[in-house]
């Protein structure tokens, strides 16, 4: 995981010239630590602190059922306006596309970024809109009825990426 955010964030560094105008917004809830972890590279390599957001797509899901149960809607926070800035979107896993399309839904609600590209830590595949990462961290081939899982130390006590066979409930 550490070898794989620090060539995201010298990638980074490269298809944008450096840190001018750069902002790392985190998709709740894994997404928020990774993009820490990779504006903590950045400073590293570049000495620059590059600012970090995080972002609640809750009300934009388009699995969202409206029924007995209140969605918990967590916080968004940019600490910069994001008119005008690049915005480097973070997130675990990208499976189907749907949260990165949420993602984007959210952000542009904020305002118009001059570009949003996406980083994510594993690829798995199974896309179901037209929506590719820009930094990849690992792109891990999974059959549907596999999950992959990550796992981060801020929020699950370890750093780990599982790959899980789905148990069929169903009977």
């Amino acid at each position: 995981m550490r070898r794989a955010l620090t060539r995201i964030a010298h990638e980074i560094l490269e298809k944008n010239k450096g840190t001018e105008d750069l902002l790392l917004v985190g998709i709740r809830t894994r997404g928020v630590p990774l993009a820490r972890r990779l504006a903590a590279k950045i400073e590293e390599i570049e000495g620059v602190r590059v600012p970090i957001g995080s972002l609640d797509i809750t009300l934009y899901r388009d699995d969202l059922e409206i029924d007995d149960t209140t969605p918990v809607v967590s916080e968004t926070h940019l600490p910069v306006e994001v008119k005008d800035k690049i915005i480097v979107l973070v997130d675990d896993v990208l499976f189907t596309g749907r949260t990165v399309r949420a993602a984007l839904d959210a952000l542009i609600d904020h305002g118009r970024p001059r570009r949003i590209q996406l980083a994510v830590l594993v690829d798995r595949g199974h896309r179901e809109l037209p929506i590719r990462a820009d930094y990849v961290g690992k792109n891990v081939p999974t059959s549907r009825r596999e999950i992959i899982s990550v796992q981060v130390e801020e929020v699950d006590g370890e750093d780990q990426v599982l790959l899980q066979e789905q148990i069929d409930t169903s009977p």
